[in-house]
């Protein structure tokens, strides 16, 4: 989606030498360390490349070309076309006969023959050899153990600082002879022929694990490159004994030469993920993507990904002031002619995305590394209205609730999203981007709780007094206060009540928290009706256990949600 070259070109803070001749980009790329920057990618240069440029450099380009705008306050602005979310139909991964029986087959990650993938790799390659390229080398996984090489070959600049945003920068001494574990190959505006290279439309995200190889084809959207390589590290590190998690993670503040208590808030998109972790008095590791192992928690990122629809400067000042910054990326955000930003404008999508480096949240974690979790939240948005705002769980419960992930889609992070949420159950709370059967992870997980005696927590953000469409979105200021009560312990002490038709544990009191709505049922004004949906989603979550119940062990059966006899 292409604008008009934009006049801030001419700023100084802009100007870089690789605009003024071919030549010169290439001596720009020779400088960058990156002395062979295709290399693995099986393109060969017949235009200009630019190899691991600085994000004001990439700024320069992308303006240069047409990719974007300039907000008022200097973040880029993109339009990402038809897709304004992944393409979940259009996910494909390699069917090699050494790993198949391995990969969890599903709608969402289809099986592509090696020899469709080969000609699908080959004319993208060959569309990508004919044009300026940009290329990344960087890390996935802050834990040097655990370290993923990435290596993105881009035809698009905007796309390419959306990946360096996103990954870990390697240092410049790290970048001399760096050879990547996996290349993306990115061809946005390449359209895939579903006869030629056996996909399904023009759109295609295919990787091939034993080639070590991501093709990114047909869609704008910058999360496909992120979640890509997230794929790829929930194949890889199960095997080395690390659990992959979709979720954020931050840590408190040490005291007396002791390190300060880690947390992990699960969750899909819109559930506050990134919300909840960016809190002023505990520093982030990181707002999606991380690994648990022997050596703690790591995150696999180096930036964040928040969705900025409605963003509220007071709720959230640290991701609304990243937002605003030079070095940002903002995806299908509406602004003004003079490049005011209007939040609350969802016209191209609810999905609307704000990528920034994580040093753009003053209260970060740099090391992108913490110990062992002494809290596990995982975060619904019920659009049924009938969960309570928080409930611990047993060990059990906790492994129950990872394995079933029920939350509600939220509108536009997926292509063909209506506008209102819809129920679902997404395993392990990242279905999408898990290669592995969910057992895998789902026995780590459990494994981990009783190894370091984590507490569990299920907190919904979605709805309370009625469904969606009648009742109100959960209050972040009740469910800051409900989590800042977990986080100091506060409610290690309190009194609960059971859950009568879902045998949750809820606090009976909590400073500053109403009763009505520590009990869902107190909030609703027609109790009945709240007794009717409450079965109802009763009878989602027993009909959703099927899928799974013979694979999980008897403490977990005997937790599972079931209808009254």
């Amino acid at each position: 989606m292409n604008y008009q070259p934009h006049p801030a070109l001419a700023h100084p803070a802009l100007a870089h030498p690789a605009l003024a001749h071919p030549a010169l980009a290439q001596a720009a790329a020779d400088q960058s360390g990156a002395s062979r920057p295709l290399s693995g990618s099986g393109v060969h240069a017949t235009a200009p490349v630019h190899a691991n440029l600085t994000a004001a450099q990439l700024v320069t380009h992308a303006l240069r070309r047409g990719e974007g705008r300039l907000s008022a306050e200097g973040a880029l602005i993109v339009k990402t076309g038809v897709h304004t979310g992944r393409s979940v139909q259009d996910k494909f991964t390699v069917d090699d006969p050494a790993i198949t029986d391995d990969i969890w087959w599903r709608p969402g990650n289809r099986k592509l023959d090696p020899a469709h993938f080969a000609v699908l790799k080959g004319r993208v390659q060959a569309y990508l050899q004919g044009r300026e390229l940009f290329t990344q080398d960087l890390y996935a996984g802050a834990d040097p153990a655990y370290r993923v090489r990435v290596r993105l070959v881009s035809s698009e600049a905007w796309q390419t600082l959306f990946a360096r945003n996103m990954f870990i920068r390697p240092k410049a001494e790290e970048l001399a002879g760096f050879e990547p574990d996996y290349v993306i190959l990115h061809a946005p505006h390449f359209q895939a022929d579903p006869d030629t290279d056996g996909v399904r439309s023009g759109t295609a995200i295919a990787v091939s694990l034993t080639e070590r190889m991501v093709v990114v084809a047909g869609s704008e959207y910058g999360g496909e490159i992120k979640k890509s390589i997230f794929g790829v590290m929930n194949w890889l590190l199960p095997a080395q004994g690390v659990l992959p998690m979709h979720c954020s993670a931050n840590v408190g503040r040490g005291k007396d030469g002791h390190p300060g208590d880690v947390a992990l808030f699960f969750g899909l998109s819109g559930t506050g993920k990134t919300t909840l972790s960016s809190d002023p008095n505990r520093p982030l590791i990181g707002d999606d993507e991380h690994g648990w192992g022997p050596n703690g928690v790591f995150n696999f990122e180096g930036g964040c990904y928040a969705k900025v629809i409605n963003l509220n400067k007071d709720a959230e000042p640290e991701i609304h002031a990243a937002t605003h910054r030079f070095g940002t990326v903002l995806e299908n955000v509406v602004a003004d002619e003079a490049g005011n930003l209007d939040l609350t404008d969802g016209s191209l999508t609810e999905n609307t995305r704000s990528c920034y480096p994580i040093e753009f949240i003053p209260n970060c974690d740099l090391s992108g590394r913490a110990g062992q979790p002494r809290n596990v939240v995982m975060l619904t948005a019920d659009a049924f209205g009938v969960l309570p705002p928080i409930s611990k769980l047993s060990p059990a419960q906790a492994m129950y609730h990872f394995m079933s992930g029920y939350t509600a889609k939220v509108a536009g992070t997926e292509k063909g999203m209506g506008r209102e949420p819809q129920a679902t159950f997404s395993t392990c709370f990242g279905a999408p981007f898990i290669p592995r059967h969910p057992e895998v992870y789902g026995r780590m997980l459990a494994g981990l709780i009783e190894q370091h005696g984590a507490d569990c927590w299920l907190v919904n953000t979605g709805w309370t007094g009625g469904a969606y469409g009648v009742g109100s979105r959960m209050s972040i200021k009740h469910t800051r206060a409900l989590l800042a009560a977990v986080l100091d312990g506060s409610l290690q002490g309190t009194r609960y009540m059971r859950d009568p038709h879902f045998g949750l544990m809820m606090p009976q009191d909590v400073p500053g928290i109403p009763n009505e709505v520590l009990d869902p049922r107190q909030a609703w004004a027609d109790p009945a009706a709240y007794d009717e949906a409450a079965r109802k989603l009763v009878g989602l979550f027993e009909a959703n256990f099927a899928t799974f119940q013979g694979k999980v062990g008897d403490d977990v059966k005997a937790a599972a949600i079931r209808a009254a006899a």
